[in-house]
């Protein structure tokens, strides 16, 4: 079974400035997949290439075994696509749109006007079919192009910052829908909300200034961090900036953190705990707890930039 999508030493150049060097990644089919840089990495740049709206300078990018380079028709057929801009007809309504989109992919009139009412209704756009996009919210206009992607059930989805300007009760509606059919498509997604990959995606790729620096699911993502090691929030009554002086003076403390009365201890194990609690004997500790890491402090960890930078 050929990959959902391969790609092997991608570069794209613009003059003199490089988008992607040397690209590697491999998505397996069924799987959701997440894809996270900074503003500019180069995210938007790989799956317009991927989509077959740009051509590679060098270089092979194939998607469910296709070569983007010479099958591009092809692919076409077998993608959907929420890009970052809304891309909608003014001057078609909402079902109009939607119509056209079926059209194009050749889908049967019964069939395609079933499918639509199924979708505006779990989008809660049924009452406003017949309306212009123009006189939707830019929140509403989202869930339109959301809505247009999956119409014709496409075995990949290309979902570009999709929930981007939505209220929670509509990103949720958008991943409750995306969760019901993983496994019979695959979904290749970027997004500012690191919650949303944290909690939606298989594996991960961060990338940064056009190279992938860092691929794994979630949590293999997280054991990068401090090679793995526990971190443990500390909190005392008082004092926490002089007990948290003590505690970097000890060799197997990697990483502290003072936040008010808390301190946060990254350890190179979990046995050195003990170390720790021995260092604060006598100490006004309130509490000790396990941490878990969080993808974004992997992102800012691997980038050295917040995801909206």
């Amino acid at each position: 079974m050929p990959s959902a999508i391969l790609t092997r030493s991608l570069t794209k150049q613009y003059g003199p400035l490089t988008a992607l060097t040397d690209f590697h990644l491999e998505v397996d089919q069924g799987s959701i997949f997440g894809l996270l840089g900074p503003n500019g990495a180069g995210k938007t740049t790989l799956i317009r290439i991927l989509t077959t709206l740009m051509r590679q300078s060098s270089g092979d990018a194939f998607v469910e075994g296709l070569d983007t380079r010479t099958q591009g028709r092809e692919i076409r057929r077998l993608i959907g696509v929420v890009p970052q801009e809304n891309s909608l007809d003014r001057y078609l309504t909402a079902r109009e749109n939607l119509e056209l989109h079926a059209r194009l992919h050749g889908m049967e009139a019964r069939h395609y006007r079933q499918r639509i009412d199924e979708l505006l209704e779990l989008m809660g756009l049924a009452g406003r079919q017949k309306d212009f996009p123009d006189t939707f919210s830019g929140g509403m206009q989202r869930r339109l192009v959301v809505t247009r992607a999956l119409l014709h059930e496409p075995r990949l989805l290309f979902l570009d910052e999709p929930t981007t300007g939505l209220d929670p009760q509509s990103r949720r509606a958008v991943w409750d829908y995306i969760r019901s059919v993983a496994g019979s498509m695959t979904i290749f997604l970027t997004t500012h909300y690191l919650e949303e990959a944290e909690q939606l995606c298989d594996r991960i790729a961060i990338m940064d200034h056009g190279r992938l620096i860092a691929l794994g699911s979630t949590q293999e993502l997280k054991e990068r961090l401090t090679g793995g090691g526990n971190v443990y929030q500390i909190e005392f009554d008082e004092g926490a900036e002089r007990y948290a002086a003590v505690l970097r003076e000890m060799v197997c403390v990697r990483e502290i953190e003072v936040s008010g009365r808390t301190v946060c201890v990254a350890l190179e194990e979990w046995e050195c705990l003990s170390e720790v609690i021995a260092a604060l004997n006598g100490a006004p500790v309130r509490r000790i707890s396990l941490r878990e890491r969080t993808l974004e402090e992997v992102f800012i960890s691997l980038t050295g930039a917040g995801v909206r930078e």
